[in-house]
């Protein structure tokens, strides 16, 4: 099967166009707070920062998991989407 951005809109379909660092988690095969925060951190994935909470367009999501950095990251996870 291939992975392409019709393939992880689908996939994504029922979250909302703007996802909470909980939801992008979750997006990303329930992977650790530290770990989606540093990824944030690093500026790996655009996000908004606004009154303490983080909250990342859904476009950006599929943007990382379709980048080459993740492609190279996903090996040293548990699950991978």
């Amino acid at each position: 099967m291939v992975k392409n951005r019709a393939y992880y809109k689908e996939l994504y379909k029922d979250y909302p166009d703007l996802v909470t660092l909980e939801q992008f988690r979750q997006m990303l095969g329930s992977i650790g707070d530290t770990t989606a925060r540093k990824l944030i951190r690093a500026n790996r994935v655009k996000h908004f920062y606004i009154r303490g909470s983080y909250l990342i367009p859904k476009k950006s999501v599929i943007d990382y998991v379709l980048s080459d950095h993740y492609a190279e990251y996903k090996h040293s996870l548990k699950v991978q989407v």
